[in-house]
Parts: structure tokens; sequence; C-alpha cells
């Protein structure tokens, strides 16, 4: 195992409708290890000023996490750590920033190395709520006729989708600060690139997850089987549900001690 040093630089990328502020306890954990943590919010995520119905690409969308990619030291590496559709982003930046990246760790995140390409990359990567009924809000600002520009979870919905073994006092602040998310992003696409797979990658599986659930999960870690798989017993927010036990993984994964 690789030995290293105390001090290194996490970047934590929320997933669809969340911001950096879903990243609360994490971030103070591992600042109080020792370590730097940067929390991008997205474009039009958190108190990023942008609509979301006016963020028609990936490249719009990451373009926080970019800038803060592209401004690290010439020979200083990041562990990347994204959670739900936040690992379409952690996989933008291995494509981009690759050589900048320690290590990748998805949190029931979507994990597909080239976006929604194929119809199995839907099945696997988009999630199945039709079990729940009518979750989503839609809008349509380029008329009705057009595909819908930004999409959010109905707050009845919130809780037993994301949160459901969360503390209530967090899924109640969750539910203050969640926002629409550009309907753009489960068509994110990828040109394929050389040298994917120069980053190390782990998976983090949450087994009691109602948003990316367990077998979506197991279909994604087969076709792209990452470096290591670890397993939480936790809801889709394990963050909120168990920071500590999210903490010592991350660690784990990123070898280094708690």
């Amino acid at each position: 195992m690789e030995e290293v040093t105390e001090g290194h630089h996490f970047v934590l990328v929320h997933g669809a409708g969340h911001g950096a502020w879903c990243w609360f306890k994490l971030r103070c954990l591992l600042e109080a290890s020792g370590h730097r943590v940067s929390c991008p919010d997205l474009a039009s995520a958190g108190i990023h000023p942008a609509d979301p119905n006016s963020i028609l690409s990936i490249d719009e969308y990451d373009a926080p996490l970019f800038s803060i990619m592209s401004a690290l030291p010439e020979h200083e590496k990041v562990i990347l750590v994204g959670h739900s559709a936040g690992g379409l982003s952690v996989t933008h930046a291995l494509h981009v920033f690759n050589n900048k990246i320690k290590v990748a760790i998805f949190v029931a995140a979507t994990m597909l190395p080239w976006g929604y390409q194929t119809e199995e990359d839907i099945k696997d990567g988009v999630p199945d709520l039709s079990r729940f009924g009518d979750v989503y809000e839609l809008k349509y600002n380029m008329g009705p006729n057009n595909p819908p520009t930004s999409v959010a979870l109905r707050k009845e919905f919130q809780r037993k989708i994301l949160y459901q073994l969360n503390p209530i006092e967090d899924s109640t602040l969750a539910s203050m600060l969640l926002r629409p998310w550009p309907a753009t992003l489960p068509s994110t696409r990828f040109h394929k690139v050389e040298g994917l797979e120069k980053a190390r990658r782990v998976y983090i599986k949450t087994t009691h997850d109602n948003m990316v659930n367990p077998q979506q999960q197991d279909a994604m870690i087969r076709r792209w089987p990452p470096d290591e798989v670890l397993v939480m017993e936790t809801d889709h927010s394990p963050f909120f549900s168990a920071p500590m036990e999210l903490f010592k993984l991350v660690m784990k994964a990123s070898h280094l001690r708690p």
C-alpha cells in the first residue's frame, strides 16, 4: 500500500439538486484530520447564481469544478469525491484532468465512463422512481413542445427517496435548500479518450438506496470495474445518515488513516 501523509486536498462534488452544503459533516471531519477541502457549488446549485433552466451542457454545469481543477499547482493531485449525479462530474474531470486526480471516489454515484451513450447506460445510470409515482416537477422554459429545461424532486417525496434513514433535522434542512437541476444531465456524453484508467477509482455502494438502487450500482460496477468496492448499509445520503462511517471509508479509499 502506498504510504501517504496528512494534508491532502479533497474536492467534494454534490449530486443533482444538492449543493456544497450537503458535505458539511464530512468536511468538518476531513478538516479536523488536517486535510484541505474544496466544495464547489456546480452551476445553478447551492448559492450559485445561475438559473438551472439556462444550463444546457455538462461543460457549463461543471465550470465551477473545472475552475478548481485548473487552478491546482502543477504537481498537486486531489482526491475527488462525487455523490449521485456528481459521479458524472467526477467522470468528466477524469476525462479532462486525469493527471491531477489521485483517487476518484463514487458515493452512490453515476459511474459511466462515456456518459449516456446507450440504452443500457440509461437503464443503469438514470434512477427509476416509477414505483413512487409522479415524483418530478418539470419546467419547459423553451416551450411545451421542447424537452424540459429543469427538474426538481417534489417535496413530499424527498425524504422517502433521498433521506429515509437520515435524522429528521437533516432532511428538513435539506428540503429548504434543494434546488431544481438542469434537465440536460441525463443526456451527458463524453468523447472516448485514452488513459482514463490512470487514476484509482473506488465505489462506495449504499445498500438501502431508494434513488440509485443497489442493482443499478452493481451494474455500473460490473461494467466499469473500479479498483475497490466498499459498502455502506445506508440510504442514498450517507453524508447525513452515517457521516463518521463515510469519513472512514473515504479515508480507506484514499489509503489514509482516519
